[in-house]
């Protein structure tokens, strides 16, 4: 197979949180969007950071966490609770790395 029939445009794709934790506290599952292709240094980003570096993970969030229509969530100031967050990174991770 070539590389160049792997290229194609990011495309917007849903992730749901539906954990037990989650449903509890928010009474549903959650929703976002991300695109399912990132720019590489988000991928750098996110290999260099664990748990303990919400700070970094919360600024990739605040990039990658996107509306139903592509637009940003976490825009003017506006912020997820650190649970959250850390389940929003988790989730993102597993599903664009499949």
């Amino acid at each position: 197979m070539k590389l160049a029939e792997l290229a194609a445009e990011p495309k917007l794709i849903q992730i749901t949180l539906d954990d037990k934790d989650i449903v509890e506290k928010y009474g549903e599952a959650l929703e976002f969007w991300v695109m399912d292709r990132q720019p590489i240094d988000y991928y750098m980003k996110m290999a260099r950071m664990g748990e303990d570096n919400i700070e970094q993970i919360g600024a990739v969030v605040t990039d990658m966490v996107l509306d139903e229509e592509g637009e940003k969530v976490l825009k003017d100031n506006l912020t997820l609770p650190a649970v959250v967050t850390m389940k929003v990174f988790t989730k993102v991770i597993e599903t664009l790395g499949k």
